[in-house]
């Protein structure tokens, strides 16, 4: 429960990041030598002018379908593993990258069709009316395995960004002294760990995020994910692993930290060891 009220505020608030970062990834690479390229405010300009300020919130319905049980199933996963493995002590850094990684494992599997469903939303290249109705469009017109593309690919980005943050997270919170630890100011504090944490992993995981991007929008066009990983080279160079990296961190980096800080702060007044 604590999980899911912190993926809903989470979500809600940083949702256009996640559409103009889709939008950059699955740009088609036709511009001509010399033509400006097109960035973050670009994007983000032209969704408002086409399609109004709550262009920017489209797919926040597959967002919000997946995030609210996505990021409880996480959260409970977490909590569960480390109550298991680490009741007495707090986990290493090795450790720490394990019990994160295991969670979003679980948690990205769980939630991969609804994450189909979103990155199509937000492409624009899709008119779905509602999320039931794109689940069962894609199963009747593609077969439900177009619902797990880009597994690889989403567990390549999920796993070691959640593995990487979660150690991140705990070591910086480790370091601090214990008057910060115990003040009024904690939650900030713990927003500012986690923004960190969020940097660090997002520039990590970041090819892996356009990849499944493009293996979910279009899996006509590829057959297994070195295909996709091929394309985006031959047609964007090393660059294009990188195509949307400032809104997708942004998005992941405040995402996470609010995340955590709410989760923390619901699973203290309750009185539960987070």
């Amino acid at each position: 429960m604590c999980g899911s009220l912190s993926g809903t505020c989470s979500t809600l608030l940083f949702q256009p990041l996640d559409l103009v970062k889709t939008r950059l990834q699955t740009l088609q690479n036709n511009m001509l030598p010399g033509s400006p390229k097109v960035g973050m405010v670009t994007v983000f300009l032209n969704v408002v002018r086409t399609e109004k300020l709550l262009g920017l919130w489209k797919g926040v319905s597959p967002s919000f379908v997946r995030c609210i049980p996505g990021v409880g199933i996480y959260f409970s996963t977490f909590y569960s593993l480390k109550q298991h493995f680490f009741p007495e002590r707090a986990p290493n850094a090795g450790e720490a990258v394990l019990l994160g990684a295991s969670a979003r494992a679980v948690a990205g599997v769980c939630m991969l069709p609804v994450t189909v469903i979103k990155a199509r939303f937000e492409s624009g290249q899709y008119n779905y009316a509602s999320v039931f109705g794109a689940l069962r469009s894609v199963c009747e017109v593609e077969g439900p395995r177009a619902l797990f593309s880009g597994l690889t690919a989403t567990l390549l980005r999920d796993a070691p960004f959640s593995g990487i943050y979660v150690m991140f997270y705990s070591q910086a919170k480790k370091s601090l002294p214990q008057e910060v630890s115990s003040s009024p100011y904690v939650p900030l504090v713990n927003f500012g760990c986690g923004v960190l944490a969020g940097i660090m992993a997002s520039l990590v995981t970041q090819p892996a995020d356009v990849v499944k991007t493009h293996l979910q929008v279009s899996p006509h066009l590829y057959k297994k994910t070195r295909d996709a990983v091929h394309f985006i080279y031959t047609e964007q160079g090393l660059g294009g692993f990188f195509r949307g990296a400032v809104p997708r961190s942004l998005r992941r980096t405040l995402m996470a930290a609010m995340a955590w800080t709410v989760y923390e702060q619901l699973m203290a007044r309750m009185g539960l060891k987070s």
